[in-house]
C-alpha cells in the first residue's frame, strides 16, 4: 500500500521543510556513514565460516543464529514454523543488523524446492508488513475472516521458493533498540543485499538458484535499489570467495517508481475513461487539466534537475493538493476505482480483511509460534505504520529518481516485469505506462515500437502487454492496487510464465 504524500495531505500532516534525503551511495548504513562495504571484507578465513548446509537442522522450537565474518554486522536468527501451509517447510526469524531487527518468513514451493527459484516479497507504504502480501495476496494461506487461515491454491510458492519480509524496522514484527531507525530506500537496501548472501551461503542448495526479487506500490522505489545492491555485492563476494547471487529479474506490481509520472496521471483516472467512466465532477477536471502542465514544469525543476528540497516539497504540497485531495473526497477506493472505500482508509486501507490479519497475527499462540521476539508482547500488530511512512515523507524518499535504477539493472541483462492492476487509482496503469516509455536505455526504441497486445489465461483475455528484449510493461484487467487479491489465476499464470522464461 502507497500511504506517503497522499494521505499526509489527506490528513493535514504538515511536511518539515528543508529535511532532504541522504544522498549516500547504495551500501552505507546513513548512521555512521560507514564504507561501502557493509563490512565485507575482501578475503575471509574461510576457516572461520561453517555453513548451516541444511534447512533441515533448524529447530521447531528455538532460534538458529547464523552469522558470516564476511558480514560482522550482520546476524539471521531463523527456526521451523510449520504454519499456513500444511503441505511444505515453513520457516521465521529476524535479520539482525546491530540493534535493527527485521521479521520474516520463508515457504518452500510446492512443487521442487531443492530445484524451483526463490522469489524475495516486500510490500510498499513505505511502511506497510508484508503479512499483506502473505495473508490478503500471494501467500500460501490467506486470512479473510474471523476464522484464520485458509490454504490459498494460487499462492505464488505454487512453483517457487518465497520470502516475505517486514521493511524497513518499525514495520509489522520488526523493531529496533537504542532509538535506530531508517527513513531511506538506500539505507534499507544495504540490510537486504547483506541478508540475502548470509541465506545463500549458508543453506547451498540455494547456491546459484534463480533469484527474483518482487514487490508492491512503494516496492517500485524499493526493489530497483534493493537488486541494485544485490548486484552490486556480487563483485565482492566474489572478490571475498563467495558464491555470488544468481539476480535473474525483478518484478514490480503497481509501483510508485517516477512520482513526476504518476500524480500527473491522477487526472487521466479520474477524469478521462482510461479504466473506467470519470469519476469527478467537471470544473475540478477543468482545474486539473489546467494544472498539469505548471506542476509538470515545477516538479521536474525542483525535483528533478535539480533536487531542491524545500522548492521540491513546496512543488509537491501544492500539486498534491490538486491532484490528490479531490479524489480522496470522492469517497472511492484509491486502490480500487470500481468501488467505494470500505471503513476508515487510515484504520483498514478500504479493505476491512487487513483488520482480520492484525487479530490473527495478535493471538499469542500465533506470535508464539512464530517466533516473535518478547519485547513485541502487549504491542498490537499494525499492517502499516504511520511513523515510518512519516520519516519516509519527511526525508522526501519518494521524489528521488528511481527509473534510473531500472535502467541499469537492465543494461547488465536483469529482466524487469512491471505490472499494474487496471483499476488502482494510487499506482496506476497510466503514470507507469508513461515513465516506461520514456525510461532511456539501450533497448527503448524497439521497446516504444511495441504496441501493447492481449495477454491470455484459459483463452481468455487477462490484460495487455508490451515487450521488447528484458523488458516487460503487463495490465491485469479488473484488478486493483493488489493484483494478486483481485486476480489470483492471473497472476498466478503471470508469475510462472515468468519465471519459466515464457512471454506473457
Amino acid at each position: 500500500m502507497l500511504l506517503t504524500h497522499k494521505l499526509t495531505v489527506l490528513f493535514n500532516v504538515v511536511a518539515i521543510a528543508g529535511v532532504t534525503a541522504a544522498q549516500q551511495q547504495f551500501f552505507t548504513t546513513g548512521k555512521q556513514n560507514r564504507p561501502a562495504t557493509f563490512g565485507l571484507y575482501d578475503n575471509y578465513d574461510a576457516g572461520l565460516f561453517t555453513p548451516l548446509e541444511d534447512l533441515s537442522m533448524l529447530s521447531d522450537d528455538a532460534y538458529t543464529h547464523m552469522t558470516h565474518p564476511a558480514f560482522p554486522r550482520y546476524g539471521v536468527r531463523m527456526k521451523k514454523s510449520n504454519f499456513c501451509d500444511g503441505t511444505v517447510n515453513s520457516y521465521t526469524g529476524y535479520i539482525d543488523v546491530e540493534a535493527r531487527h527485521l521479521f520474516f518468513y520463508f515457504f518452500e514451493s510446492r512443487s521442487n524446492p531443492d530445484k524451483d527459484d526463490v522469489i524475495f516479497w516486500t510490500n510498499g507504504g513505505p511502511g506497510c508488513s508484508s503479512s499483506i502480501g502473505l495473508f490478503m495476496e500471494l501467500g500460501p494461506c490467506r486470512v479473510l475472516d474471523e476464522h484464520g487461515p485458509k490454504f490459498h491454491h494460487e499462492s505464488w510458492n505454487s512453483n517457487a521458493n518465497i520470502f516475505f519480509v517486514d521493511q524497513p524496522i518499525g514495520v509489522g514484527f520488526s523493531y529496533a533498540e537504542h532509538g535506530e531507525s531508517v527513513s531511506t530506500t538506500e539505507e534499507a537496501a544495504g540490510d537486504i543485499a547483506a541478508f540475502v548472501a548470509i541465506f545463500f551461503e549458508h543453506f547451498h542448495k540455494f547456491k546459484g538458484r534463480a533469484f527474483h526479487m518482487a514487490g508492491e506500490s512503494y516496492g517500485g522505489r524499493y526493489i530497483p535499489l534493493f537488486a541494485s545492491a544485490v548486484h552490486d555485492q556480487n563483485a565482492r563476494m566474489v572478490a571475498a570467495g563467495m558464491t555470488p547471487i544468481n539476480l535473474k529479474s525483478v518484478m514490480i506490481g503497481n509501483g510508485m517508481t517516477d512520482f513526476n509520472s504518476m500524480i500527473i496521471s491522477y487526472y487521466d483516472m479520474a477524469c478521462t475513461p482510461a479504466s473506467r467512466s470519470p469519476s469527478l465532477d467537471i470544473n475540478t477536471c477543468v482545474r486539473m487539466k489546467q494544472l498539469i502542465p505548471r506542476c509538470q514544469k515545477w516538479l521536474k525543476e525542483a525535483c528533478t534537475d535539480v533536487f531542491d528540497a524545500i522548492n521540491c516539497n513546496a512543488a509537491i504540497t501544492t500539486c498534491s493538493s490538486e491532484f490528490v485531495v479531490p479524489f480522496f473526497l470522492s469517497g472511492l477506493n484509491p486502490y480500487d476505482i470500481s468501488r467505494k472505500c470500505e471503513g476508515k482508509i487510515e484504520e483498514t486501507l478500504c479493505y476491512p480483511v487487513t483488520k482480520h490479519i492484525s487479530n490473527y497475527l495478535d493471538r499469542p499462540s500465533v506470535r508464539s509460534q512464530i517466533g516473535v521476539d518478547s519485547s513485541l508482547i502487549g504491542k498490537n500488530f499494525s499492517s502499516c505504520s504511520t511513523d515510518v511512512g512519516l520519516a519516509f515523507h519527511n526525508a522526501l524518499d519518494e521524489y528521488h529518481e528511481t527509473q534510473h535504477y531500472i535502467t541499469a539493472l537492465l543494461e547488465r541483462g536483469v529482466r524487469v516485469l512491471i505490472y499494474v492492476g487496471s483499476y488502482d487509482w494510487i499506482c496506476n496503469w497510466v503514470g507507469n505506462e508513461r515513465w516506461t516509455l520514456d525510461l532511456e536505455w539501450s533497448g527503448k526504441e524497439e521497446f516504444v515500437k511495441q504496441g501493447l497486445r492481449e495477454w491470455l489465461v484459459d483463452g481468455k483475455r487477462a490484460g495487455q502487454v508490451r515487450k521488447a528484449g528484458p523488458f516487460t510493461f503487463a495490465t491485469i484487467d479488473g484488478a486493483g492496487h493488489m493484483v494478486p487479491y483481485d486476480k489470483p489465476v492471473q497472476s498466478l499464470a503471470m508469475v510462472k510464465r515468468w519465471l519459466a522464461g515464457e512471454e506473457l
